[in-house]
């Protein structure tokens, strides 16, 4: 392909576009649903977490407990985050600076206190 990556396809564009069009946190979960295996949405989820844990500045054998993530990953993400598209970066500052802190891999989410008992 003449002056574009080889991963920018036709179908690529499509898909992005397909995105785009989304108008709720809802609509996308039904998309991402319907287009990845559980697999596919829980390792997208985990790189996310990786990369806001990473611009917090946080060492990768925490990053690691925390997700789940290997450090091969956490490297490899890193790398793209410091050296890659962009896209990390302006997700980044879309969104703030605020870091999750998710848990460790296979751990549950604790329940938030129940308002009208506190």
């Amino acid at each position: 392909m003449t002056g574009r990556d080889d991963w920018r396809t036709d179908e690529v564009d499509e898909l992005m576009n397909a995105i785009l069009g989304l108008g709720s946190v809802e609509e996308a979960e039904s998309f991402f649903r319907d287009l990845c295996t559980l697999g596919e949405l829980r390792d997208m989820a985990q790189r996310w977490a990786v990369v806001r844990l990473l611009a917090a500045g946080m060492h990768y054998a925490e990053i690691s407990r925390r997700t789940g993530a290997s450090t091969a990953t956490i490297t490899r993400i890193a790398s793209w985050l410091h050296h890659g598209e962009g896209g990390y970066q302006m997700m980044l500052e879309r969104l703030g600076p605020k870091a999750p802190a998710p848990a460790a891999a296979g751990a549950t989410k604790p329940t938030p206190p129940n308002p009208s008992t506190t």
